[in-house]
């Protein structure tokens, strides 16, 4: 903003003296000679006062009498160049009162508001993409509003902005405690604006594990839509932050990897360690794989055919050897792995496949059969060994 500043040439009686012509590159010779008779109508005063002296023009190479001799003041003549680009008129301005502004020299009366045309000079006035403007247009064209109290915020008024809007200094204040936020840290909501305490106490999130808020820069943790302080993000069971490191969920509580393996992780019935893969289950108890074997030999059973004994597990064959009944027709164990049938009589044990007749061969399964001595043999064996 600045003022314009009036100057004068001259005495308070001089009478400005006005040529208008057209930039240079279009003055004639009448052009030309108008200004050689304004300068020249000096004449006879020179003589008269007895004094004067001549200056080389701009104009070409002719000599003209300074202002001084040929106008009715005391101040030099005053003009500009216009700019040859340009092709408007402009005014010589020869003595008298004049404006200084923009670095430029202006006849009082033309240095002029660029909205209403009224004059700047002795005024203040604000320049805007090189126009001049009195306060009064400027404010009513370029000025911002206040969200606050929706009056415009003058030049003379500190203009405070946060995401496209604009407050008075003294209407920058919190929505719902009125105090101010110049120089102070404000949160907004809905296109509100307030302290931190307020913003806190309405909106600010709360940690799952102290229940207290999230301040202003506070970092926070979050799994799904649960969030924690930092150092609230504990195990339940160790208490020790966990950080960023690996955790498990379970029914609202918050485990280390550790604390959950220890506290719920499957163990063997074996060897009571963790089992992490591979596991086998028998009789709704868990096994490592390498674990499940033969109470008799160690063999792997996954995978297998097995029987229990005692509840130890064994291989078929061990099985066989140390607990099964004999066959008598072939002396091998029955283990009745697999839904093998066998046929006991009396004392005697015999495989499904073993039950025949001694004789003929015929198996006598669901048959009657009559002894003779180890062997069985059938009715019409036993007839024809009678005849």
């Amino acid at each position: 903003m600045t003022n314009a500043t009036p100057s004068v040439e001259g005495s308070k009686d001089d009478e400005a003296r006005l040529l208008k012509i057209s930039s240079f590159e279009e003055a004639d010779e009448e052009d030309y000679e108008r200004i050689k008779n304004i300068l020249s109508d000096s004449e006879s005063e020179k003589r008269w006062r007895g004094k004067g002296y001549k200056s080389l023009s701009s104009f070409e190479d002719e000599e003209y009498w300074d202002a001084e001799d040929v106008s009715a003041g005391t101040g030099p003549i005053q003009y500009s160049i216009p700019d040859p680009d340009r092709n408007k008129a402009f005014w010589l301005i020869f003595s008298g009162e004049y404006t200084k502004a923009m670095s430029k020299d202006w006849h009082s009366g033309h240095f002029c508001c660029w909205q209403c045309d009224e004059s700047l000079t002795g005024q203040r006035y604000v320049l805007r993409d090189e126009h001049p403007y009195c306060i009064k247009c400027y404010e009513s064209v370029f000025a911002n509003g206040c969200e606050e109290c929706n009056k415009i915020i003058g030049i003379d008024s500190k203009d405070l902005s946060y995401k496209d809007k604009h407050w008075h200094e003294a209407c920058f204040l919190c929505n719902r405690c009125r105090v101010s936020l110049v120089d102070k840290q404000f949160g907004s909501k809905v296109d509100k604006i307030y302290c931190g305490n307020c913003y806190d106490a309405q909106f600010a999130s709360r940690c799952d594990g102290c229940g207290e808020i999230f301040r202003a820069g506070t970092k926070k943790m979050e799994y799904k839509t649960r969030q924690w302080h930092e150092k609230c993000f504990c195990c339940v069971v160790c208490k020790n932050p966990i950080g960023t490191k690996s955790f498990i969920p379970r029914e609202q509580e918050i485990y280390c990897a550790a604390c959950y393996e220890d506290k719920f992780a499957t163990r063997c019935v074996k060897c009571n360690k963790i089992i992490t893969s591979g596991g086998v289950t028998y009789k709704n108890e868990p096994w490592h794989r390498d674990c499940f074997t033969c109470s008799n030999c160690n063999n792997s059973l996954a995978g297998q055919r097995f029987t229990s004994r005692d509840d130890k597990p064994y291989c078929a064959d061990c099985f066989g050897e140390l607990f099964a009944k004999r066959c008598t027709a072939c002396s091998k164990p029955i283990t009745g792995i697999g839904g093998t049938r066998f046929i006991s009589f009396e004392d005697r044990h015999w495989h499904n496949d073993c039950f025949i007749c001694a004789g003929c061969k015929t198996s006598l399964v669901g048959r009657g059969f009559i002894t003779d001595g180890e062997d069985i043999i059938c009715p019409d064996c036993a007839k024809m060994k009678l005849m």
